[in-house]
């Protein structure tokens, strides 16, 4: 209801004032999402790696690299990922600057982009260490032996036999994994990256609105998520044509 001077009632006013700023910063939270998806995409290809050689040292029959797995996947989800990614990237720093110190190098920074990279990927390899692992053994014995019997060689029984029938059990996983992955990119801002929820954040406190900007947020990590769920389901639906439901 409009007060007498037949002025907007001033919530009006103040949800448009709102939006304004919304609208203003949105280059920056584009480009925040950019770098939020950048990290993400890059931890996943980082996590798909650790985990494909973290389950191949499980399977493995000797002893040291089934133990140096049993490991890595005991720490990874023993210890909060905040920790693990402060550790990294402190750590990682000290390091590299120590080393630089021995070999008579200035101060180095470590990327803080690179170091995000390194520190989800390491966590998340763990997890698909146990998805690639679990799908590995899901995948029949007798499978293998009756392409031996047909003539195939190791190799395109792997190619042939093997590796489709890993993917479709790892699938499920797979994806869950990522949809965790994606979350947990947010943490990232704690070592001053700026991603999404770190300009959010910033952009928040310079206009005085934190809860619209984090409410910006919470939309884009639904869209993100949104499209991967869709994405994944129509992988799924290509991998496990021709198998009964």
């Amino acid at each position: 209801m409009s007060d007498a001077g037949g002025a907007p009632p001033a919530s009006g006013i103040q949800r448009g004032l709102r939006l304004e700023q919304l609208f203003a910063y949105a280059p920056l939270l584009g480009r925040g999402a950019l770098v939020t998806i950048e990290v993400a995409l890059l931890s996943l290809v980082v996590a798909t790696v650790l985990g494909g050689m973290g389950a191949i040292a499980k399977l493995a029959g000797a002893m040291a690299p089934r133990a140096a797995a049993g490991v890595y996947t005991t720490i990874v989800r023993g210890v909060p990922d905040l920790v693990l990614i402060l550790l990294i990237y402190f750590g990682g720093q000290r390091l590299v600057n120590d080393i630089g110190r021995g070999l008579g190098l200035d101060y180095v920074e470590v990327s803080k982009f690179w170091a995000g990279v390194a520190a989800i990927g390491f966590i998340y390899g763990a997890y698909l260490t146990e998805t690639f692992r679990g799908a590995y053994l899901s995948v029949p014995r007798g499978q293998a032996e009756a392409a031996y019997a047909l003539g195939l060689n190791r190799g395109q029984t792997l190619w042939l036999v093997t590796l489709p029938q890993l993917l479709r059990h790892a699938l499920p996983g797979y994806g869950n994994v990522w949809m965790v992955l994606v979350k947990s990119t947010a943490v990232v801002s704690v070592i001053g990256l700026e991603d999404l929820v770190g300009l959010a954040d910033k952009a928040g406190k310079s206009t005085r609105e934190p809860f619209l900007f984090f409410v910006a947020v919470i939309l884009v990590y639904l869209a993100i998520t949104a499209v991967s769920g869709w994405a994944l389901r129509r992988v799924d639906a290509r991998v496990s044509r021709g198998i009964a439901a």
